[in-house]
């Protein structure tokens, strides 16, 4: 069902969908919700520090993670202290929980266990992101980075970032279940910029607002050297996989991309897609040989203690031409000199 609704959403041309009537309905629920924040019928609520949003207006994958973990380390670099704040979608328990190195991805989440790792920021989750952003405030955070959230209105932000997959777009422009967006594709118009995930150059991404597209930054995902999941430090790089087919692991948002990006440098990929946040077991990597399997790192954070020597995982960092990067931070770093805290 994921797979025929991904095709209809990403690949089909718009026709008449009998999904529709519910798109119509589901866009104005998301509309009315959104317009009772905007006149003061539900409310907002500050934490006391800038808070950066860092989300999507889509179903599926389209890099915000990178993007967050890019952020995070030009802001430590600045010397701010930053606090990343995530939903944890998936973990088994609720309430409030910081992020240690140590933590299992079944108490935290896949993306925040990544993003405390990588970034080395304080981390918590927590389905009320206003408590989580609180409870980083008190223990220093002088920014808090929201993972995700865009569409989470009860925690009161600085500064909005939308990030858009450079080759899906907005995919056929509809809201669900008739299309992939979460919200109108208008919606991308209030934030405070877009950023391109990808695509071709010159190239508009489908569905977005055209003079958003030409006036967002373009990210690239750059693949990093394979390092071995079970933490043993062994690093390999990427070419040392040809030679020999290899099965290529993705419980992401999109898959295809992975799939893609190592067929780019070379190898010859055996595909395995799994569902977003996939729980991988020791039977769902049993492949019946010996060749390797390359995943990517969200996944591999659920594979650690499987001890595998056939799983590698491939990092991949955002980057930015020295304008768009010049540019994105500029932006990030007025919205947190302009901040005025609530009553100040």
């Amino acid at each position: 069902m994921q797979q025929r609704l991904f095709k209809l959403w990403y690949e089909e041309s718009p026709g008449v969908s009998v999904l529709q009537p519910f798109s119509w309905l589901y866009g104005a629920a998301v509309a009315a919700r959104r317009a009772a924040y905007r006149r003061g019928w539900m409310r907002s609520w500050p934490v006391g520090r800038p808070v950066i949003v860092v989300g999507n207006l889509t179903v599926g994958g389209t890099g915000k993670t990178p993007l967050t973990i890019w952020i995070a380390q030009q802001l430590r670099q600045h010397g701010l202290e930053v606090g990343i704040v995530s939903r944890g979608y998936g973990r088994r328990q609720g309430g409030l929980r910081a992020v240690t190195a140590e933590s299992s991805w079944q108490e935290v989440g896949d993306e925040p266990l990544l993003l405390h790792r990588r970034t080395g920021c304080m981390t918590v989750v927590g389905s009320d992101r206003v408590a989580a952003a609180r409870a980083l405030v008190a223990r220093g955070a002088k920014i808090v980075l929201a993972d995700d959230g865009l569409q989470h209105l009860r925690l009161r932000r600085d500064c909005e970032i939308v990030v858009v997959d450079g080759t899906r777009g907005f995919g056929n422009g509809r809201v669900l279940p008739a299309g992939p967006l979460r919200e109108s594709r208008f919606r991308a118009r209030a934030a405070d910029t877009l950023v391109v995930n990808g695509g071709a150059e010159g190239e508009p991404a489908r569905a977005v607002p055209p003079d958003l597209a030409a006036a967002a930054p373009r990210m690239r995902l750059a693949a990093l050297e394979a390092r071995h999941v079970a933490g043993s430090g062994q690093v390999r790089p990427l070419e040392a996989f040809g030679g020999s087919p290899v099965h290529a692991v993705a419980g992401i948002g999109n898959p295809q991309r992975f799939f893609a990006d190592l067929r780019g440098r070379g190898l010859e990929v055996i595909e395995h897609a799994f569902p977003d946040h996939h729980a991988l077991s020791a039977a769902d990597l049993d492949f019946g040989d010996g060749l390797a399997v390359l995943m990517t790192e969200k996944d591999a954070v659920k594979c650690r203690a499987l001890e595998d020597a056939r799983l590698w995982y491939l990092p991949v960092e955002a980057t930015f031409s020295e304008a768009d990067s010049r540019r994105l931070l500029e932006l990030v770093m007025r919205k947190i000199d302009s901040f005025i805290p609530a009553g100040g």
